[in-house]
């Protein structure tokens, strides 16, 4: 009869456990099948049994534009060139950042039950909702394309540092998905509150306004603003041709690296709760 080894047996000491910031992102290796197919299951899900499909994503942010660009160009006509061009990167940056972080909550919300029958890595809703905000930001910029052609916006090669900005996007709102997802296992109400402050904070960053019409004694408020100076990093090349200063993409870099370190960390701490509260 076969014996095992003493060394053949498995141990398993939880002292020797990986670090939980490690061990998530590991489980989200592993599961990238699974992630690759909740992706897919939302693109399909949303714009099933639409007449247009995938073309709302294209749509909506460029109704949003014609519709400002109709009430504000005439008010910014002086100090804001390609106006058209300006809302409508401002308005699909935002979009992009506002429906990953309010996905995140509600994937982790709804499909919590999922934890209760199988092992899944708990950031796994979070990844899921910024892929599908990924596909549906790179669809939004084909109408950004045209109307910059129509509207005679130059082509320079500062367009290929867009993927920087779109990624320090992608952590910032990741990590900021990621913090509130937590907090709104333990306080439902989060969902709501965000949904009223994120539009407060939509009319704080000049989105649909240049910040030359604020006073200039309070234009150093945009500084405190993280998506400020997010926004400026990824319109400057499309709508002037040119990179921000170096304390712009500073400053973005920071508060994107800083807030989804954070998050990641805050998120990692209580994963093991969850199952018992959603």
């Amino acid at each position: 009869m076969y014996a095992i080894k003493p060394q053949e047996v498995p141990i398993y000491d939880s002292a020797q456990r990986r670090s939980a910031l490690v061990e998530e992102f590991l489980a989200l290796v592993r599961y990238r099948d699974l992630l690759v197919q909740l992706i897919s299951r939302n693109i399909k899900t949303r714009y099933k049994r639409s007449v247009l499909g995938i073309l709302w994503t294209m749509l909506n942010p460029l109704l949003m534009m014609l519709v400002l660009t109709a009430v504000f160009s005439r008010l910014f006509r002086f100090s804001t060139t390609y106006y058209a061009v300006y809302a409508l990167a401002g308005i699909i940056l935002w979009n992009f950042f506002a429906q990953t972080t309010m996905q995140a909550m509600s994937e982790l919300l709804w499909g919590g039950s999922l934890l209760h029958r199988i092992y899944v890595p708990r950031a796994i809703f979070a990844v899921t909702a910024l892929g599908t905000g990924l596909i549906n930001l790179l669809l939004s910029l084909i109408p950004l394309l045209v109307i910059m052609l129509i509207t005679g916006v130059p082509m320079t090669p500062s367009l290929v540092f867009l993927p920087v900005p779109i990624i320090l996007v992608a952590m910032f709102a990741l990590g900021l998905g990621l913090f509130l997802s937590t907090i709104s296992v333990y306080f439902a109400d989060v969902m709501e509150m965000f949904q009223i402050l994120v539009s407060i904070w939509m009319y704080l960053t000049p989105i649909m306004y240049p910040k030359e019409v604020i006073p200039e004694q309070y234009r150093w408020l945009f500084n405190l603003n993280p998506m400020y100076h997010l926004l400026e990093l990824f319109r400057a090349p499309i709508w002037i041709g040119w990179l921000s200063g170096p304390k712009t993409v500073l400053a973005g870099t920071v508060a994107a690296v800083v807030t989804l370190v954070f998050g990641w960390w805050f998120f990692t701490r209580k994963t093991d709760e969850f199952s018992y509260r959603v």
